[in-house]
């Protein structure tokens, strides 16, 4: 007879094998304490990654799993795909090479099965938009479920702007790509209510997504990607002082969708809550505001994350009150080196962000490791960089995320250097130091008895460590050299 231990153990085990199980958990979501993080298995966490460019699921010739297994490896716990209502064309779409987002002749896994027709731009026979592909769901799910056992949430993107004819092209939704005698628009009506009976096709696509998704825990579903791109509102610029026209144009420009995207961006959402309100499980909803930075006035109904791309700090400074995640959803186009991204990955989360996510060139088809090279359009991302984004994610995660807020008092002056500093009061300060030292940084601290780290950045080393005693008033900390940033954790033991 088995023992009452033994009957434990076993129990235990087949819990343990079963905890990440589709269906088996609650879906990621905001943390009721601090809705500026979520709640995942637990746990609050922030999310971190430097991924391959969304086309992991659609793209025949990528091998998903093995880059899933590197982003695990890599310590990171992010990814985003694009659900395939967008693709790329191959070598052409903005510079790109080897573009997982623009697969090659005939390799384009979509959501719906072919006809027996030819003639798809991208190679093979024409879409038939009133036929799902089994195929194509077989991989999502495989997708989500390995992600999901490795820890990994994903964001699954359901549309996408086209930005010009080439995109366009290529679209399923296009007339000359599928058998449905789709409307013939005009691309920039796309994602629009003002689309003929695309928009029937466009919701049957969207909730037969999110029905899919519905017993996975570590699924995001966000709206469209970069909604300004194709109707852009002019909103602001970063630096007023450019000459017109390069002011007002990207990448300078501030732009938001017009009232037709929004009205867009809006039903999507609608079917979104539609469609989980029939089903078991609710997930979390991002819009998609703007680039860089803008003061948001109002936020979709449903949504829970709001998200830019390429984002200064103030993204995140400036809507912290609105009490959801702000996240850097994208960020590239600052060359190939690595310092300029983990520079804005700290400056970011340590003002309230809650995600960064970095595009990552070195992920392409045959190279799913992220060891590709060679350069591969317009950014960097390397499995160094990932390295140094760990560290990041580390740092944070060794604190009380639950209970921290940005805190613009604890850094009295930081002569030549740009602080971003995160605090629980009183008892845990997070502070990164922007720019060069060694520097005397001020700090206002509670009396007490304090522990110090300075972290390296880079190696993940403690530069210095020292435990003080602070008296009434502030205290001046004497860093050890850097460059380009470092970070201080100051901890109180009393």
């Amino acid at each position: 007879m088995r023992t009452v231990a033994a009957l434990l153990v076993a129990a235990c085990i087949a819990l343990a094998a079963t905890a990440h199980e589709p269906g088996s958990l609650q879906p990621i979501r905001l943390d009721p304490t601090n809705p500026h993080y979520f709640l995942y298995r637990g746990k609050t966490i922030a999310l971190f990654t430097s991924g391959e460019h969304y086309g992991s699921v659609f793209n025949a010739d990528f091998d998903c799993h093995k880059y899933l297994a590197t982003i695990e490896a890599d310590g990171l716990n992010f990814t985003r795909i694009f659900g395939g209502s967008y693709v790329e064309v191959p070598g052409k779409s903005f510079g790109i090479q080897r573009n997982d987002l623009a697969p090659g002749d005939g390799k384009f896994i979509a959501p719906w099965s072919r006809s027996a027709t030819p003639g798809y731009a991208g190679g093979g026979n024409k879409l038939d938009l009133t036929q799902w592909n089994p195929e194509y769901f077989k991989r999502l799910h495989d997708f989500l479920t390995d992600a999901g056992k490795r820890g990994i949430v994903v964001e699954l993107t359901l549309f996408s702007a086209h930005y010009g004819e080439a995109q366009w092209n290529f679209s399923p939704f296009n007339a000359v790509n599928n058998v449905n005698s789709t409307t013939a628009i005009d691309w920039k009506k796309l994602n629009t209510s003002d689309n003929g009976n695309i928009l029937g096709f466009q919701e049957a696509y969207a909730r037969k997504l999110v029905r899919e998704a519905n017993e996975h825990d570590n699924v995001i579903f966000e709206i469209q990607n970069e909604p300004w791109s194709d109707r852009p509102v002019f909103s602001g610029v970063i630096n007023p002082y450019l000459f017109p026209p390069n002011r007002d144009r990207f990448p300078n420009s501030i732009d938001l969708p017009d009232a037709d995207e929004m009205a867009f961006q809006q039903r999507v959402a609608s079917w979104i809550t539609d469609e989980e309100s029939k089903l078991p499980n609710r997930h979390l909803v991002s819009e998609n505001i703007s680039n860089f930075r803008y003061p948001i006035r109002d936020v979709i109904p449903g949504v829970n994350i709001v998200s830019f791309h390429y984002a200064y700090p103030e993204a995140a400074s400036w809507n912290y009150g609105l009490g959801k995640v702000i996240s850097c959803d994208e960020t590239g186009f600052l060359g190939r080196e690595d310092e300029p991204y983990r520079r804005q990955a700290w400056n970011f989360m340590l003002s309230g962000g809650g995600v960064f996510d970095g595009l990552d060139y070195s992920f392409s088809p045959g190279h799913e490791d992220g060891s590709d090279d060679q350069p591969n359009g317009p950014g960097g991302g390397s499995a160094e960089f990932r390295r140094q984004l760990k560290i990041l994610s580390d740092f944070l995660q060794s604190l009380p995320l639950a209970n921290l807020r940005p805190d613009a008092q604890v850094v009295q002056n930081s002569p030549g250097i740009v602080t971003h500093a995160l605090s629980s009061p009183g008892r845990v300060y997070a502070i990164y130091l922007d720019g060069d030292g060694p520097v005397d940084v001020t700090l206002a601290l509670p009396v007490g008895h304090f522990h110090v780290d300075w972290l390296d950045v880079k190696s993940g080393k403690i530069a210095k460590a020292e435990d003080l005693q602070n008296p009434p008033g502030t205290i001046v900390l004497h860093s050890p050299d850097f460059k380009s940033g470092i970070a201080l954790k100051v901890v109180k033991l009393d």
